[in-house]
């Protein structure tokens, strides 16, 4: 993880938990914290694949590659355990997330919720309609960061990618 990402997380986890931050810059700040994460972990699976294609070349001219295969080998184990650490810390949030929804709803009201996780106000009178109505349901009806996105790529939304370890 690059150092200017480790200090903008430390920054932001400080901003989730202080007790003296808003709702909406809790919400804000956990949003970013997950995008963030969500990335890191795109980047190091991206990675991976990478160093597993690479592996896979070497293989053919085993046993001349052996020493240059386990390097790979444990290169890969670092990065598995870098990307079972970020999907924790991105599960431990989806908990956290669970476990206030109703809270976090009631102390923003549902226009807010909106506003803050980008609902395209068109879909928001369909997602009142359908009953989701707390921050959980509208991130699983894939309604987050509705206005911005023009096709249903899931890697764009961070609470959904939260909520989704978390289950």
């Amino acid at each position: 993880m690059k150092e200017t990402h480790a200090c903008t997380l430390a920054t932001l986890a400080t901003l989730a938990c202080s007790p003296m931050a808003t709702p909406r810059a809790r919400l804000i700040a956990i949003r970013r914290l997950c995008r963030l994460l969500s990335q890191e972990r795109e980047a190091l699976y991206d990675e991976l694949l990478a160093l597993r294609r690479q592996a896979n070349k070497l293989r053919t001219f085993l046993p001349f590659t052996a020493e240059r295969l386990d390097d790979l080998k444990w290169q890969e184990a670092v990065l598995g355990d870098d990307l079972d650490g970020i999907e924790l810390r991105l599960a431990n949030i989806g908990r956290v997330l669970m476990g206030s929804s109703k809270r976090m709803t009631k102390a923003i009201g549902f226009d807010g919720l909106c506003d803050l996780l980008n609902i395209n106000p068109a879909h928001r009178e369909t997602a009142r309609r359908a009953g989701h109505s707390t921050l959980t349901k509208l991130a699983y009806a894939c309604q987050e960061d509705s206005a911005d996105r023009h096709d249903e790529v899931w890697k764009d939304r961070p609470l959904f990618n939260a909520l989704h370890a978390a289950r």
